[in-house]
């Protein structure tokens, strides 16, 4: 797992699989290391925890130094950002193409101590995606920053994946997610509780929403136990990312760099399971293992 350059060389290889070597579509000069090395470069760094780019330069063996500048890699990771969500999105299709229940859920994600909220310049370079104060129910503080929404199967392989200011509603998430995911059964918490809601996405998408009910609503129904067990998955995966890729330690000033940060580490997140499954046929949610 401290091999750097073979985690390299192994996350190469599976990309390889599913994406070309070139995925900006104008580049003046061609690039001593090519779009997908460099984003192969970015996820083996998140799965390792080195979160900053000066160790990571520190740390990498000459071959692939003496092809990029630190600056270079910065500014060109952001621009991938749009390309690494697609090769994202098709690591899961191995996973998720046939999958019919998903589960839906959120996690605070602070940029800042709230006490320095009020000075704090990061992430106000664009209006629209002001950082701004929020409520996290399940660990009953505020805090300021943003929300990350999200979908994955039942197994632990994310689907889409949004953010949001954190004083957003959950339930506006769903509206969203109609156009990512249709003719399936959705399970969440009682922050999507919403009878409007629920049925507009059985109108629109085939999509059934089954949240639990509130204790004091006329003919309560207690949850399926199987449901309720399914849902802690997402939390599972969200305690994973907390923990190995450290999605709450922030380094970044901008939007599009935090924006960055936080898709590169689900990648990587879903780049291992991949791994674990289509190379060692092993449980796709063993994330602190070697994939050499």
């Amino acid at each position: 797992m401290n091999n750097l350059n073979a985690n390299y060389e192994r996350i190469l290889e599976v990309l390889r699989k599913i994406s070309k070597e070139q995925l900006l579509t104008y580049q003046r000069r061609r690039p001593k290391l090519s779009d997908l090395e460099l984003i192969s470069l970015s996820l083996t760094a998140e799965f390792m925890g080195i979160d900053s780019e000066n160790d990571l330069f520190r740390k990498l063996p000459k071959s692939i130094s003496t092809k990029i500048e630190r600056s270079v890699y910065n500014r060109r990771r952001r621009k991938l950002a749009y390309s690494l969500d697609s090769i994202r999105l098709g690591l899961a299709s191995h996973f998720n193409e046939f999958e019919n229940y998903f589960v839906v859920d959120s996690m605070p994600l602070e940029v800042c101590k709230l006490s320095r909220s009020s000075r704090s310049r990061i992430c106000r370079e664009d209006g629209y995606a002001f950082p701004d104060k929020g409520y996290c129910a399940a660990q009953n503080s505020h805090y300021y920053g943003y929300k990350l929404h999200a979908v994955c199967s039942v197994n632990g392989v994310f689907q889409s994946i949004d953010l949001s200011p954190a004083s957003v509603h959950d339930i506006n998430y769903l509206k969203d997610i109609q156009t990512q995911i249709r003719d399936c059964t959705l399970i969440g918490d009682r922050g999507y509780l919403s009878a409007a809601v629920q049925l507009n996405l059985f109108e629109t998408c085939n999509i059934t929403l089954n949240t639990p009910m509130r204790a004091n609503q006329k003919e309560f129904k207690k949850q399926p136990f199987v449901f309720r067990k399914k849902r802690k998955r997402i939390e599972t995966l969200f305690s994973q990312l907390c923990d190995q890729f450290m999605i709450r330690r922030n380094y970044a000033k901008s939007f599009q760099g935090f924006k960055t940060r936080i898709l590169s580490k689900i990648t990587a997140l879903t780049t291992i399971q991949y791994i674990n499954k289509f190379i060692f046929g092993r449980n796709i949610n063993n994330i602190k293992i070697n994939i050499i």
